[in-house]
């Protein structure tokens, strides 16, 4: 009779990634785990978990991670895997005769957010109020699909004290900037105007305006994390640390690719110049996991949606965790 134990059988959900493709193809193994791996939109993947918990692991939002934790819900928990992160003052938008290059002109004014709760929203309303002085609670907000109309939030929230919220739910953010409704819009994807030039970019040279961020306040935007069901540590709790190994092998391949200059991986012009520039400003591992290698992010990160009411209460970036994951041995 063979005794050896047999692998724990788990579904992860996660969009397609470069670095996590040697984790979803098998060619990086999880330890003790036969993963299957469901790949859809990251909107999908976030509104299907959230409500439903369809699969044991899950990319997820940073902030409706976090707003779930403050709450006091334990039934999921995340190890510090980034999979997306990504400067967010490339995600304001105005109307191509608006404040291009001013920001501070935003000050009063009516912003459009597809939710309060998505991950870039808060980040680029953070900066906005601290690099600009456009305070939340100056502002009207409104709450609408960017290029369809029905969205609704991902986790229901009340509007934070001070702050003014309304719901559209039958009209886009795209139609209501260029329609003079709006004075921006912040989104992860553009509006669909943004293609033909009616809508545009807030920051014109948005790249040097994010180095410039990131040299200030060591702040790089992390979007999304993996969280997982609390209730497989019960029984397995290396599930997490062999998780986590699992995706720090994968993200090491997939950063080794992107510096390729032999036989560059992506059919995009100097691609690797591009992961080499990314070296000079952010280190060898320019797309850190852990939580010391982004403890100033998740900081920043948290400070924003403690003063915007995204979470209820103040976290540390320890509560995040899985507190086995924070720890490694050392030879």
């Amino acid at each position: 009779m063979d005794s050896r134990r047999a692998n724990v059988r788990l579904t992860l959900a996660i969009n397609d990634y470069d670095h996590v493709r040697d984790l979803v193809s098998g060619d990086v193994a999880v330890q003790g785990i036969d993963l299957t791996c469901l790949e859809f939109p990251v909107e999908e993947i976030f509104f299907r978990f959230a409500r439903h918990r369809e699969w044991d692991i899950s990319e997820f939002s940073l902030a409706k991670y976090c707003s779930l934790r403050a709450a006091g819900d334990e039934t999921i928990v995340a190890i510090p895997v980034f999979p997306s992160r990504s400067f967010r003052h490339s995600a304001i938008f105005v109307a191509a005769g608006g404040p291009v290059d001013d920001p501070a002109a935003l000050a009063g004014g009516r912003i459009g957010v597809p939710e309060w709760t998505q991950t870039a929203t808060v980040y680029a309303r953070g900066l906005l109020e601290h690099e600009y002085g456009v305070s939340p609670r100056d502002v009207s907000w409104f709450q609408a699909g960017t290029n369809e109309p029905g969205r609704i939030e991902g986790i229901a929230l009340a509007p934070p004290p001070g702050i003014s919220l309304t719901a559209v739910p039958d009209r886009t953010l795209n139609d209501m900037l260029i329609a003079g409704e709006l004075d921006a819009v912040i989104a992860a994807h553009p509006p669909r105007a943004f293609s033909d030039g009616t809508i545009v970019r807030l920051f014109s040279d948005y790249r040097a305006v994010e180095e410039q961020y990131y040299a200030a306040t060591g702040i790089f935007p992390i979007m999304h994390t993996v969280a997982l069901r609390s209730e497989l540590l019960v029984e397995n709790p290396w599930i997490a640390g062999n998780l986590y190994s699992a995706f720090v092998e994968a993200k090491r391949r997939g950063l080794e690719r992107a510096l390729d200059s032999n036989a560059p991986r992506y059919p995009v012009p100097w691609s690797f110049a591009n992961a080499g520039r990314a070296v000079d400003i952010f280190g060898e591992d320019f797309w850190p996991y852990g939580l010391e290698p982004n403890r100033a992010t998740l900081q920043g990160f948290l400070d924003y949606a403690f003063e915007q009411g995204v979470v209820s209460r103040a976290l540390s970036c320890e509560e995040l965790f899985v507190p086995a994951v924070l720890e490694a041995f050392r030879i």
